[in-house]
């Protein structure tokens, strides 16, 4: 079970990424990640901050970045650990692994709610079994959409692998990597601390 990042890990992954990229060190990221950490106390506690650092630190990172999907991979979490739009080499992901912005039960959750405001603003009322079956409709198309056979038909995760070959395609995704030994400078620009 995967779990969200907090600011202490937001930032010591920035760091870690910033040392990697000054070093000319590949990144190899092991995606099981369900967001940030949210609320007031969260806020407090610098996740803002560290989170955009962390962001910061992989949207500029110039070295190869190799991501394997082993659990669940959603939200702002899975772009802070080098999401597609931040230009990895190589996806991999385990049979098991699940990929969306949302699980399907957040996303069923947050999409009835707004389903069910909107059909009461036009003056419709749903009972509790169209609730339920609303739910369990967009529960259902999150779930199929979240697999990672869903992903790699629309060429977002490279391959799907066996957890036994997980250290053979990182080694291989290496090697490929190191065919192209040109790595540009490293800036991150504006960045607090």
């Amino acid at each position: 079970m995967g779990g969200c990042s907090y600011s202490d890990s937001a930032d010591k992954a920035a760091r870690f990424m910033m040392n990697g990229n000054q070093r000319k060190v590949p990144l190899v990221f092991l995606q099981d990640v369900s967001g940030f950490m949210v609320g007031s106390k969260a806020e407090q506690g610098g996740i803002i901050k560290d989170g955009a650092k962390m962001v910061n630190a992989v949207s500029n990172s110039v070295v190869p970045k190799i991501v394997v999907i082993v659990g669940g991979s959603f939200g702002a979490g899975h772009y802070a650990m080098c999401g597609k739009a931040y230009d990895p080499r190589f996806v991999f992901a385990w049979p098991t692994a699940r990929y969306a912005v949302m699980s399907g039960d957040s996303a069923a959750s947050t999409l009835v709610e707004i389903k069910i405001k909107q059909l009461e603003r036009s003056g419709k009322k749903l009972s509790e079994e169209e609730k339920k079956e609303l739910y369990e409709s967009v529960k259902q198309t999150y779930d199929e959409q979240t697999d990672p056979r869903y992903g790699a038909a629309r060429l977002w995760i490279d391959k799907i692998i066996d957890p036994v070959e997980t250290r053979e395609a990182i080694v291989q995704a290496l090697e490929a990597a190191a065919l192209n030994p040109d790595v540009a400078e490293f800036k991150v620009g504006v960045l607090q601390t």
